[in-house]
C-alpha cells in the first residue's frame, strides 16, 4: 500500500503518528513518516513562470528543494508569513522518485497519533476542499482535521514531479 494513503479510511491500520499544522484558517495533519525536519523560514528564489504552487526554490543544508504551497490546490486563502510560519521538509515518493519537497505551514501545532477510525471519506456535498485532493477528514476536537493526499496534490500540480520537477533525495 502506498506509503502515502495509509491514512485513508478503512485502511487495515489502526493508526499513525501525524504532525498536525494550521494552513488557511483549517486544521491539517501529515505522516511523521513523511517528515524530515521542521525548518523556520529563510531565502526563497523565485523561479520565473512557475505556478503559484511552487513558485519557489529553498536551501535545505545544500540541498535545492522546491517549495509548495497546498492552499493554492486545496481553494484556501493565502496570507503572508508571520512568526509561526514554519517549512515542512517532507521526503515523498513522487512519480516513482525520491524526493524532498518543502511545504508551508503557517502553524506547526504537534505530533500526535490519529486513528484510522476516526476518519470518513470527504462528502460530496459541503466540502470546501476538492475531495480528490483530501485523503479523509476527521474530528480533533471541535474542530475538522483534514489528511491531504499528497499523491494526487503533486501528481496534479508538478506534472508527475519527475526528477526534472523535484530534488531526487
Amino acid at each position: 500500500m502506498n506509503e502515502l494513503s495509509t491514512l485513508r479510511p478503512g485502511a487495515e491500520t489502526s493508526g499513525r503518528d501525524v504532525v498536525t499544522f494550521r494552513l488557511g484558517g483549517e486544521l491539517l495533519a501529515i505522516r511523521t513518516a513523511n517528515l524530515r525536519e521542521v525548518l523556520e523560514p529563510g531565502a526563497v528564489t523565485r523561479v520565473p513562470n512557475a505556478s503559484p504552487f511552487a513558485a519557489g526554490l529553498i536551501n535545505v543544508r545544500g540541498a535545492v528543494v522546491p517549495l509548495c504551497d497546498l492552499r493554492i490546490p486545496l481553494r484556501m486563502p493565502v496570507a503572508g508569513a508571520d512568526t509561526d510560519t514554519r517549512v515542512l521538509v517532507l521526503d515523498l515518493e513522487l512519480g516513482g522518485v525520491a524526493s524532498t519537497v518543502g511545504v508551508i505551514a503557517e502553524r506547526v501545532h504537534e505530533v500526535t497519533r490519529i486513528e484510522t477510525a476516526a476518519l470518513e471519506e470527504v462528502p460530496d456535498v459541503g466540502s470546501r476542499w476538492p475531495a480528490h485532493l483530501v485523503s479523509a477528514v476527521g474530528r480533533r476536537g471541535d474542530e475538522f482535521l483534514i489528511i491531504p493526499d499528497l499523491d494526487a496534490i503533486f501528481s496534479a500540480h508538478l506534472g508527475g514531479a519527475g526528477p526534472a520537477s523535484a530534488n531526487t533525495a
